[in-house]
């Protein structure tokens, strides 16, 4: 199970397969994903109008998608010495093409990102550790 932290519509995710044929998905890795569980953008006021609601979500529970790993909660040696461990695992849902679903992603991400060219979920992401 993964976070999902772009604003696709997706708040939780599980990975079923991963496209690197490895054990386990590093930071930077494509995977594929199930969504488990939608993101609630709250209840509109006196009069329904969930509408707006059901628009925004790009993602529903259920589909399955490719995503890009930005943070591991296991331990990541980098070249210079430093390790780094995320508190959660996290995920940005991406289309075929490769490109985010979402238009803005909320929290940190890996800086590995850099060395496999996602420049754009980089862009998009307010830091990178």
């Amino acid at each position: 199970m993964l976070n999902c932290i772009d604003n696709s519509g997706a708040s939780i995710v599980e990975c079923v397969a991963n496209l690197r044929m490895k054990r386990h998905a590093k930071i930077g890795d494509r995977i594929i994903v199930v969504v488990q569980k939608q993101r609630s953008l709250g209840e509109s006021g006196p009069g329904g109008g969930s509408t707006a609601a059901a628009v925004a979500n790009k993602v529903r529970r259920g589909d399955i998608r490719h995503a890009i790993v930005v943070r591991t909660a296991k331990k990541l040696q980098r070249k210079d010495g430093m390790v780094a461990r995320f508190d959660d695992n996290a995920c940005v849902l991406i289309n075929k093409a490769g490109d985010p679903i979402g238009t803005r992603v909320n929290g940190i991400v890996g800086s590995e990102l850099r060395d496999k060219q996602w420049s754009k979920i980089l862009s998009l992401a307010p830091m990178h550790i």
